[in-house]
Parts: structure tokens; sequence; C-alpha cells
């Protein structure tokens, strides 16, 4: 434009219509190149493909992103993928690519550090589209976004603390006894293959064909995990992050849960998630596939749990209350089926001792209590353990594995052990 003033002025001063004619068109082509790059719009198609699309933190996922037009593209489009500030930034590039396959899309891949869990929304993408001139450029989103669940990373923890616990050594046979006649629920017809020596020949006679004892049913010992989500015990110290991540409390305890959940499965446990009003922990998750459940068992049950500990987050308002009697009596209801775990945040003495009476019905009661400042929630962790309980503070710089493995020399001879001698007295250690 300030070349076609010129022109016009060196027109005026100079009397010559050619430079008139230059001034007209060096006027014309800005104008033309803005409204062809309003009219001119392709209809762009962006699919975009995390793979996985679930990944524990501290890994990588590629992300595989296809572009393809419709209509009329003039130019070349520089494009960014926009990402979560906490996943860094997006990658650059240029569509149509340099490679563009059959059906006319252009694809791309990149590889993305997931630090920290989380539910993190890819895109869209950021689109800079200029006329053939480059003299006017239209920015633009493209697409939609897709979802990215980053999981919990679990840290190893020691067996020696369960050790002895039913089920700390695989399933639990449970015989299945029922009505009237024990021959009949207990035995069944013989198979090839059966061994000789489980034959019931009591059976057999009664029968009048080959018998033989039924396999005891296995069933999977039960543990229960409760999930402090008070607001109030786990403090914000100050500001939230920038991203909305919790405390480093909170994040603490929800590595210590994904740890002592796949602990427990690999021990042959099922699990049971409660938070502390008595519901399923996993029900306020909006990363959670299923936010109804609290019962969980397998491969298939401990991936659901770390994609439910993803977006989990402290409760606020009426729910942040201390434990709740609904807690109480769940846990009541699975009277001597396996042991209890809860991972606490700064918790008062008389909240403590609500919780304690659960112990009773358990068959090894173990806490771990995290603080910001060690020594703040000393009271409760007594309390706990005047009630039997496994206890232990910690901080957000202490290490689970460690803490965890601190409370075997605390553990009494369980149940399991019953009957047998122990000498000398048991030590108790200070974490």
């Amino acid at each position: 434009m300030a070349a076609a003033a010129v022109a016009l002025l060196a027109a005026q001063v100079m009397g010559r219509r050619d430079l008139l004619h230059l001034a007209v068109f060096l006027a014309l082509v800005p104008a033309a190149a803005l409204v062809s790059n309003l009219l001119i719009r392709p209809s762009m198609t962006v699919q975009r493909m995390p793979r996985p699309d679930v990944v524990e933190a501290g890994h990588l996922t590629e992300i595989a992103l296809s572009l393809s037009h419709s209509g009329l593209l003039s130019g070349r489009m520089s494009m960014a993928e926009q990402l979560p500030a906490s996943l860094g930034t997006g990658p650059s590039f240029v569509y149509p690519g340099r490679s563009v396959s059959r059906d006319g899309a252009s694809h791309y891949r990149y590889e993305l550090a997931c630090p920290r869990r989380g539910l993190f929304e890819l895109g869209p993408v950021e689109a800079r589209h200029t006329d053939p001139f480059g003299l006017a450029e239209r920015h633009s989103r493209l697409g939609s976004t897709s979802r990215l669940t980053v999981t919990p990373a679990a840290v190893p923890l020691a067996a020696s603390v369960l050790a002895g616990v039913r089920g700390a050594e695989g399933s639990v046979a449970a015989r299945i006894q029922s009505t009237p006649s024990d021959d009949d629920v207990m035995t069944r017809e013989y198979r090839h293959g059966d061994p000789m020596r489980r034959v019931h020949w009591a059976a057999t006679a009664r029968h009048g064909e080959l018998m033989v004892r039924q396999e005891e049913a296995a069933v999977s010992p039960e543990a229960t995990l409760v999930v402090d989500l008070r607001r109030p015990a786990f403090p914000l110290q100050g500001r939230e992050d920038r991203d909305g991540a919790d405390s480093p409390a909170f994040e603490w305890a929800v590595t210590a849960v994904m740890s002592i959940a796949a602990h427990l499965a690999e021990l042959g446990y099922s699990l049971r998630l409660l938070e502390h009003g008595g519901g399923p922990a996993l029900a306020h998750s909006a990363s959670a596939p299923e936010p109804d459940s609290s019962d969980y068992s397998g491969r298939e049950g401990l991936a659901m749990v770390a994609e439910g500990l993803a977006a989990i987050a402290p409760l606020d308002g009426p729910t942040a209350a201390g434990f709740s009697d609904t807690l109480l009596d769940r846990i009541e209801a699975h009277h001597q089926r396996g042991p209890i775990v809860a991972v606490l945040g700064r918790t008062g003495r008389e909240d403590a001792r609500q919780l304690a009476a659960a112990a009773g019905g358990a068959e090894r009661a173990i806490a771990l209590v995290v603080t910001p400042r060690a020594g703040t929630s000393r009271d409760a962790v007594e309390a706990l353990r005047d009630e039997g309980w496994l206890a232990a503070e910690a901080t957000p710089r202490s290490s689970v594995a460690h803490l965890w493995a601190a409370l075997t020399a605390e553990a009494p001879p369980s149940r399991a052990d019953e009957g047998r001698t122990f000498g000398g007295e048991s030590t108790r250690s200070t974490a």
C-alpha cells in the first residue's frame, strides 16, 4: 500500500500514465489477497490418535496425526499442535506434508512425554493460512481435542509387611458347603484322569458309580483400601499449581494408593476402594471407567484403578467431613476377609480414634498418614497404633517404598501364625 501511494504521487508529479497503472495494481494486490483469504477456505479434517491413550506417568506415548482437506487450497499452511502447558510445547509442521498418502491425507507422528498423572486434552491444531502472495494470513483452529489419560506410576513394595497374612502367598481355598447331603455337594462323577486317591468310596457305594471328592473352590482374599479425599486433610500450602495439580501431600497419597493396590493385586487380593465417607473412592473421578464400582480384581481391575486415580482429587463441601459410620459399616461387612490399608491426609486424634475401631475386623490394619510437615499428625498415628494398627507418618518427601518396608519391624505375628511361639518383645520403628 505504501508503494502504491508513492507510485500514485509520482504519477501525479511526472504525469506518467504507466505509474498510475502501477499504483492501481499495487493497491489491488493486498485487497485481492485479503478477499481470496476470506473466500477460499478449504474444509480440513483432523484425526488424532494417541497410542496408547492411557499411559503411565514417566513414560512416552506416540501421537499420530492425519490431516486432509476438501475444496481449493492455495499456498501452504503452517500448523502447530496445541498441548497443555505441563506437557510442553506442541510440534509445528507444514501442510501438505512431504509425503501424501493415496487418500490425500498427510500423516505426522510425534512422541509425547507424560511426567505427571492427570486427564489432558490434546489439540486442537492451530493453523496459519496465507494467500499465494503471502500478503494476508488467517489463523484458525482445526479439529477437536483428544483425551489422554496419564495414570500414576506404582512403586514396588516389599512383601514382608503382609507376610503370613491369609492370601499373601496366593488365593485361599475355601470349601463350598450347603444343604442336606454333604456327599452330594462335595462329590461328583469320576472323570478320566482323576487320581484314584480322590475316590470317595462311600459315595461310590451309595450312587452305584465311581465318585470322587469335589475340588476345593479357590476364593480370592479381599483387601480394603481407604482413600482419604477430605480437602482439609490436604492443604494447598498457599497456592494451587498453575496446571491444576493438587498439593504435594495428595500427590504422594495417590502414588501410595496406586503402589499398594498394585502390590496387593500381585499377591492375589481382590481390591475394594472406599473413600472416607464409605462410598466408592473413584466415584468422583472424571477418568474412572466405572465410577459406581468399588470392587476390582485381576489385572483388568488394577488397570481400572490406575485409570480412575488419574484424575482423582480431594472433595470439598459436606463430603469433606470425618470418617463416617457408613465407612465403618462397610469395613465390618467384610469381617476377617483380608487386610485393610488406609492412606490418610492430615488427621486429628478424634478422627483417628473413629477409624481405629475398624482394625478389629481386619486380619491386618495398616495406615500411612501424609502431612505437609512431620509431626502434625503424630497424635493420630499413636491413636491408630494403640488399637493395633501398623501406622507411620510421612511427608511428601518420604519414600513410599522405604516407609512401607519400615512397617515390617512393627508387624506382629499374623493370625495365620497363631499357635507358634515367638520370643522377645516386638519393636516399633519410627518413620
